[in-house]
């Protein structure tokens, strides 16, 4: 008989480990993994809600289109395509030989305007002592009108005397008069005041106008840049620069922001001033830190040329889209990444909202 056997044999199941009740695995999974994916959950909307974001923003900068004072060909371009210039530095010449002519012509009409109101001075002076020389003959044939008056009564002269007399009164009556018209017409030449400075006449101040907007509209044929940027599109020399007309466009480098079109269920708990972080493809290792600076007062629909009209029947609710804009706080030195405008950018804005804090009424933090 082998009784080492079962021996054995019962040391073996002794050191076996023991197997899992399939049934309990079962249960606990039944009842863990949706209690763990409850937990999770929980906690991720506890903790949630802090931050919204958007990929439906852009970089934006100012941005003009350059318009010359004046018309006239271009003659020369003094910098190149996609340069970057300072506010005031020269871009674009053009003709300006009409322009200086004209501006020669203001200058002279200045010399002009002097020497006409010292002529109007010089005659009117005359005319005040002529006049006075016409008073004095007049007041002796007034004196020898009386004379062969009384003698012609007496008749102690003749008819042709006293003819002769009244004539020469009448005559320096007719003078006086003439020369008053005179004197008063280069008086309202020197507005009332031959004393006055040349520089108070109103003639000498018209022609310092013309002559100052000759030289301004000079000036205009020179294009400068209105602020610090990137100049693009620009004109080839033997282009017809017209004013009024854009001639080249510059876009700023000087401050850059960011419009991005929130959900209107995501700014629930957005204020101006909350931190911003926006990334942008070109850049995937690097983030541009910001603030929300402010929250527009309208969807963007409705600043739609034809707004949409939901007075029909067929009506389907959209979550409209609220412009957002976003300010860069430090913008990127030379050399370093650089926001351009028109990029499309990821935004991601920390609200400060928990919803374990509201539960406790701390509020948002």
């Amino acid at each position: 008989m082998n009784i080492e056997r079962p021996i054995i044999s019962a040391a073996l199941r002794a050191e076996r480990p023991a197997r899992l009740d399939p049934v309990l695995i079962r249960r606990l999974a039944i009842v863990g993994v949706p209690a763990l994916v409850l937990i999770i959950g929980a906690g991720l909307y506890i903790l949630g809600g802090r931050y919204v974001d958007t990929d439906d923003a852009y970089a934006k900068a100012d941005f003009a289109s350059v318009t010359p004072g004046a018309s006239g060909d271009v003659t020369e371009v003094l910098v190149t395509e996609n340069q970057a210039v300072t506010k005031g530095q020269p871009l674009v010449k053009l003709s300006d030989d009409e322009y200086r002519i004209a501006a020669a012509a203001g200058e002279s009409s200045v010399d002009s305007a002097k020497n006409t109101i010292e002529s109007n001075r010089a005659q009117y002076r005359q005319k005040v002592a002529s006049l006075a020389m016409a008073q004095t003959d007049s007041d002796f044939a007034a004196r020898e009108l009386k004379r062969q008056s009384a003698l012609a009564a007496s008749n102690n002269v003749s008819i042709s005397r006293l003819d002769e007399a009244r004539h020469a009164y009448e005559s320096a009556q007719q003078k006086i008069a003439l020369l008053k018209e005179e004197e008063a017409e280069f008086l309202a030449k020197l507005q009332g005041n031959p004393d006055l400075p040349v520089e108070q006449y109103a003639s000498y101040q018209m022609a310092l106008a013309n002559k100052a907007g000759a030289e301004y509209m000079l000036s205009r044929t020179t294009v400068f840049a209105p602020f610090d940027g990137i100049v693009s599109h620009l004109p080839k020399p033997g282009d017809y620069g017209r004013t009024g007309v854009p001639l080249l466009n510059i876009v700023s480098t000087r401050r850059v922001w960011v419009d991005a079109n929130f959900k209107e269920t995501q700014l629930t708990y957005m204020r101006p001033g909350q931190s911003v972080d926006v990334s942008v493809d070109t850049y995937p290792d690097h983030v541009f830190h910001g603030h929300v600076e402010s929250i527009a007062q309208a969807s963007g629909s409705e600043f739609a040329l034809l707004p949409a009209q939901n007075s029909t029947g067929n009506w389907i609710k959209v979550v409209q889209r609220i412009p957002v804009r976003v300010a860069i706080d430090q913008q990127p030195s030379d050399g370093g990444p650089v926001l351009r405008s028109g990029m499309s950018v990821i935004v991601d804005v920390d609200t400060g909202y928990r919803r374990l804090s509201r539960w406790f009424g701390a509020g948002n933090s």
